[in-house]
């Protein structure tokens, strides 16, 4: 599971840590633990995660960071570029080599969020609840998931993770993303991306744009071509950034140690 701390504490983290066999066999041996997450923003946020982390690895030093310095750091080729994350919910950051800085905040999936799977998600539904689908699309959406007004509202509104429920959808977008009316969902979402979260670095046209997300990699073609309506080159898209991350402590951390 990922750690979260306005979600979970110390206590929550040792115990899930502790459960995981792979780590246990190691734990003693560990003497460095780099960690990134969601809500890690703060020295306070971040020292929730630490606490817990070092409960395992009594022998480590301990650094937890922003998901965004993860994603920076992940997709780094050596010269200043913009990294966004486009997954569940969507942000960005731009990477000089040295500093992560972020020009805008991320407004999480009411307010933002823009060309995520959360985003995706609010448009499939709402346009599903108002018959504004095709019909083709709408037959098999009844079909695959059979939900109504009355079931979905209350996955939105009543229920825990609602971002998580809205980007679940995605799957099902990926399988209609030839038909013209969602490639013009995906146009429209990730240009809305681009104009609020890339547009807002000066000098965001020279450089490359990263993309870290499974939104991002599964809709990498739709994801190109606004980039390339926008003028922005794209640099690299991946999936899930633990190779780069890894790659990145190796060359330029650890050995600067």
């Amino acid at each position: 599971m990922g750690f979260n701390p306005y979600f979970h504490d110390a206590d929550l983290v040792e115990r899930e840590m502790n459960a995981n066999s792979q780590a246990m066999e190691v734990a003693d041996s560990v003497d460095r633990v780099y960690f990134y997450g969601a809500g890690s923003s703060s020295p306070e946020l971040c020292e929730v995660i630490a606490e817990g982390l070092r409960r395992v690895f009594a022998n480590a030093l301990v650094h937890v960071g922003h998901d965004l310095d993860g994603a920076a750091y992940s997709t780094y080729t050596g010269e200043p570029a913009v990294t966004c994350i486009l997954g569940t919910g969507s942000n960005s950051c731009m990477f000089d080599g040295t500093t992560v800085t972020e020009e805008v905040p991320a407004l999480a999936y009411i307010l933002g969020d823009e060309g995520s799977g959360s985003w995706f998600g609010k448009r499939l539904l709402s346009s599903f609840l108002y018959h504004k689908l095709p019909a083709a699309i709408h037959d098999d959406f009844l079909e695959q998931y059979g939900l109504d007004k009355l079931s979905i509202t209350k996955r939105v509104y009543q229920e825990p993770n609602a971002n998580v429920f809205l980007a679940s959808f995605m799957t099902f977008l990926g399988r209609h993303k030839s038909d013209p009316f969602v490639q013009d969902w995906l146009d429209e979402g990730f240009k809305a991306f681009l104009d609020v979260h890339v547009a807002c670095f000066e000098g965001a046209s020279t450089m490359p744009i990263h993309f870290v997300g499974s939104v991002a990699y599964h809709f990498q073609d739709a994801l190109k071509k606004a980039c390339a309506d926008r003028g922005y080159r794209v640099g690299n898209i991946i999936k899930k950034p633990i190779d780069g991350l890894a790659q990145y402590h190796v060359e330029f951390i650890l050995k600067s140690e």
